[in-house]
């Protein structure tokens, strides 16, 4: 029985079970609802929350516990003899996983028979063969023990996906007439209810911190183990970033921290003046029909893939900075360079900006205006001494937006920028970023326990770090100015 299924009987019985609670209820008070405690709707909505919630939680507990125990029973099954040299159990179990549901696919189509799946055997039959014509491809010759494996997987997987099926919809049904028998006038159905909304609402907070805490977590325990493969003072202070998978690699970060923040600074300095300056225009000055063409206008820069962003870099803004100001200027000879990746990217920043330093302005209290229009100044020194000050808060939380989307930014600065690690003042050489060492690091066949790759992790936390500072200034700033114009 699939999960789609078993969730749509869940569904169903809750809902089943919403209409008889609330006919219920209705049946013992005669149809007077002044004699309930709660409208009718209430002890429905308990008789549906007592089916489903505890079913759903049951069945996700089951599907995350369900893979770790059946892996730690067929990873028993492959011996060290059976792993291929170059190769390792995780990757010897992902193709048992394969392999299983190949298999399943395979009795799906009427390719083979349980009893076929029985009778075969990985040394006497052409499972890579018969594993393609289901769309399955395994990455080397399937051996004997990784074949019994997955035939152990399989069957392991079947028996426990029927046992969570009869066990979910028991506790579906038990809740539903568990909540159905204890309806009664008195009963407080409402105040179930809203518990129900409260804790959901707490879940979904908890949702975002867990996720926050997790990442945290795997970049901490990762760059731990780099660290304890590469020293930590080398990565700091390294002037050189020179990796190299056959081992003597040089991995300083302060080349790729220096070009981060030079792309990042060159992008904030185009796209905070020209999206500020755009978001006083329309919320002070322009009419509201210019502000219902313009403001759609610039929020259609956000709706641009990050690609299209690059090629725009790579095939016009960098050969026209190339030719008419680095080569003239003497400064470089290649179009790609910061000046290239930062304008484009503030291009790309400006709606970020421009919008919510709008939307912040108009927040403004339209008597803190009046007063000043009173005391005699003039609307450039109404935005200038009174508007501006008082959305500082907001303006500054859209600065650090556009920040830290400048600084996570990978796209743009791999065609716009080059790949290039080095320390320079010149804009208009090609340099790189951390995040874009970080994908190099973790693509093509490396392994995964070498410091090359494990620098990934060590590179994600120091730019999580960054960015928490960032946030850190911006929060003093926004509570500095708010105790003073609140």
């Amino acid at each position: 029985m699939s999960i789609g299924l078993i969730s749509l009987i869940v569904l169903a019985i809750a809902a089943i079970g919403f209409i008889l609670g609330r006919q219920r209820s209705l049946q013992m008070v005669d149809g007077d609802i002044r004699k309930l405690h709660s409208l009718p709707g209430y002890y429905g909505q308990t008789v549906a929350l007592f089916a489903a919630v505890p079913a759903f939680l049951v069945m996700m507990i089951w599907l995350l516990a369900q893979p770790i125990y059946i892996e730690s029973r067929v990873s028993g099954m492959i011996g060290t003899a059976d792993i291929a040299e170059g190769s390792s159990i995780s990757l010897v179990m992902a193709d048992v996983r394969r392999i299983a549901d190949g298999l399943d696919k395979a009795v799906a189509a009427g390719l083979a028979t349980e009893d076929d799946l029985d009778r075969m055997r990985a040394d006497f039959t052409d499972v890579r063969g018969r594993l393609a014509e289901v769309g399955i491809a395994v990455g080397s010759n399937v051996g004997q023990p990784a074949f019994l494996a997955a035939k152990e997987y399989r069957t392991l997987s079947t028996g426990l996906r029927l046992a969570m099926a009869g066990i979910v919809l028991a506790l579906c049904l038990g809740g539903a007439i568990y909540a159905y028998l204890r309806i009664t006038p008195e009963f407080r159905a409402r105040n179930v209810s809203e518990l129900s909304i409260k804790s959901l609402l707490i879940l979904s907070s908890l949702v975002a911190i867990l996720t926050t805490v997790g990442i945290v977590l795997s970049l901490v325990f990762e760059t731990a183990h780099f660290f304890r493969l590469y020293r930590a003072s080398d990565f700091f202070f390294n002037l050189t970033w020179n990796p190299q998978f056959r081992g003597g690699s040089d991995l300083g970060i302060i080349p790729l921290l220096w070009g981060t923040l030079y792309v990042s600074f060159v992008a904030l300095i185009f796209a905070v003046p020209v999206g500020l300056m755009a978001a006083i225009y329309m919320a002070e000055y322009a009419t509201k029909t210019v502000r219902s063409v313009a403001k759609p206008a610039i929020e259609i820069l956000a709706g641009i893939p990050t690609i299209v962003y690059g090629l725009f870099a790579l095939i016009t803004v960098g050969p026209l900075l190339r030719d008419y100001f680095a080569q003239p200027l003497g400064l470089g000879a290649s179009s790609s360079s910061v000046m290239t990746a930062g304008l484009v990217m503030g291009l790309m920043l400006i709606p970020f900006v421009s919008s919510l330093s709008d939307d912040v302005i108009n927040a403004v209290p339209q008597a803190m205006r009046d007063g000043s229009y009173g005391l005699g100044a003039t609307q450039s020194e109404t935005v200038k001494q009174v508007i501006l000050p008082a959305a500082l808060p907001g303006i500054v939380g859209a600065i650090l937006l556009a920040a830290s989307r400048a600084i996570g930014e990978t796209m743009i600065v791999v065609m716009g920028a080059g790949a290039a690690a080095k320390l320079s003042l010149n804009p208009f050489e090609a340099m790189t970023t951390i995040t874009v060492k970080i994908v190099s690091q973790l693509t093509g066949d490396t392994e995964f326990a070498s410091p090359e790759t494990l620098v990934a992790f060590a590179l994600g936390l120091s730019l999580f770090v960054v960015t928490l500072g960032l946030n850190v200034v911006a929060l003093y700033i926004v509570r500095k100015y708010r105790e003073q114009y609140e």
